[in-house]
């Protein structure tokens, strides 16, 4: 009460300088740590990396292929013992994660085959999108260029590791790969790799790290100053989780509910054989259907052998009243929460809906925007089904599990965004880059189209 104005005024000051010296502190020790050192070296790295001309990079992914070649027996005993001590019941790591985990065989070899296959896909940096002319000798240009580093959580993916890994180097991108904790010492076997093969090239290993606690993650949410995307793949709590928890942009990939609707008009064959691939090929992924949707006018034909196929696969279904009155007792009831959930196991829900209107409708109401699909011969009923049904990949007799970069021919994807936002579904490498404006002139001012004889524009695209 006795202070003079200009003293409260100092006092206020102080007070007020008080969080922003502790914010400081802490980013000043924070930025001492390993892992703000790691996210500085791949900014570096990654400026470094973009600059290269596209076949210094390409050669950069030859290697990091080959040391990988050579590295398959060390990864496949790493994830032995990763998948082994998933296994145990104390580790709590369900079933679909555990299969998720896997990561040998035809499975590194086809990540390793996406790593070559990038080779062949067209230089993402450097992409002219707009040449106009503004005026005579004064010339718009707008080119693609990296985003600058990455940020990548997932799971228990070990092949996820690779395809992010090689997407970086391709696209010009530092790459900070958080993996789950069930997959840490297959990751490290892996990233091990990839440096050994970027040591022997003209890209700089610093451009991929590997983070392994929860901690780190913390920190990565924090690294505004070095990190330009997060990319979560998990559960939808995990990715808003994240959202809540960092100030940098964040790109989410999240549940897989997708649906297969099988209409009126579908033929028996490929119904079965769409609605069966789409569940068991590998019922872990996130495009692996999770609700089958059938027209009542097609049910007492299809449900019944649909039924019979999945008992073989074993595959459990839960069924809406209706679809139970076909199929008969021993089968567990749906429930409202069954329609929003991802299985990621052999479990299937199945409605009976009245109409493709009706379809469309549960569909925009219990997805996730991921992939659906219709199975008919009614070319008008498909083309409204993929009109009016919101999801990243709407398809037409075809099974989800299609939703995939590399089977899109991007040779690999960081994920798949369910966002309205571009890049949606699959993003590859164009999804990782963005783009500048060049503008060159001739000592050209504003001045000169300003005012009452300003000179007009003449916006000519080159």
């Amino acid at each position: 009460i006795g202070l003079k104005r200009s003293e409260c005024v100092s006092q206020k000051k102080k007070m007020s300088m008080r969080p922003l010296l502790l914010n400081s502190l802490s980013l000043r020790s924070m930025s001492t740590s390993p892992v703000w050192e790691a996210a500085r070296k791949a900014r570096e790295a990654a400026r470094a990396l973009s600059a290269l001309p596209n076949e210094d990079r390409n050669a950069a992914l030859e290697r990091v292929a080959a040391a990988l070649d050579s590295a398959k027996g060390a990864i496949e005993s790493a994830n032995k013992l990763d998948c082994d001590e998933a296994s145990k019941p104390s580790a709590g790591v369900a079933l679909p994660l555990q299969a998720r985990l896997k990561f040998g065989g035809s499975k590194l070899r086809d990540a390793i085959q996406g790593v070559r296959n990038l080779k062949s896909l067209a230089d993402p940096i450097g992409q002219v999108q707009i040449k106009r002319e503004l005026d005579k000798g004064l010339v718009l240009r707008r080119v693609t260029v990296p985003l600058g580093v990455l940020g990548i959580i997932f799971e228990a993916r070990p092949d996820a590791a690779v395809q992010i890994a090689s997407l970086g180097i391709k696209s010009g991108n530092g790459v900070l790969l958080k993996c789950g904790k069930e997959a840490v010492q297959t990751c490290r076997v892996i990233v091990d790799a990839v440096k050994d093969g970027l040591r022997g090239s003209r890209a700089s290993p610093d451009v991929v790290a590997l983070l392994t606690s929860r901690e780190e993650t913390a920190e990565l949410l924090k690294m505004k100053q070095y990190v330009d995307l997060i990319i979560p793949r998990g559960s939808n709590d995990f990715v808003q989780h994240v959202m809540r928890n960092t100030d940098i942009p964040v790109l989410g990939h999240a549940d897989g509910v997708c649906h297969v609707f099988i209409d009126a008009k579908a033929d028996q064959g490929k119904a079965l054989d769409i609605a069966m691939d789409a569940k068991t090929q590998y019922p872990s992924a996130c495009n692996s259907v999770e609700t089958l949707l059938v027209h009542k006018a097609a049910a007492g034909q299809f449900l019944p052998a649909f039924a019979q196929r999945c008992k073989a696969e074993g595959v459990e279904l839960l069924l809406c009243p209706a679809a139970a009155a076909v199929l008969g007792g021993g089968f567990k009831a749906a429930t409202e929460a069954d329609w929003a959930t991802e299985y990621c196991d052999k479990m299937l829900s199945v409605k009976v809906v009245g109409d493709l209107t009706e379809a469309v409708a549960h569909i925009n109401k219990y997805g996730s925007r991921h992939t659906d699909c219709i199975v008919t011969e009614d070319a008008a009923a498909a083309r409204v089904f993929q009109s009016q049904v919101d999801a990243a990949g709407v398809y037409w007799n075809c099974s989800t599990r299609f939703a995939d970069g590399f089977r899109y021919g991007f040779g690999a994807e960081v994920g798949i965004s369910t966002s309205m936002m571009p890049p949606r579904g699959p993003v590859g490498l164009e999804g990782l880059v963005t783009y500048r404006y060049y503008l060159e002139g001739d000592g050209h001012v504003v001045k000169t189209y300003a005012g009452d004889n300003a000179r007009p524009f003449t916006h000519r695209d080159l």
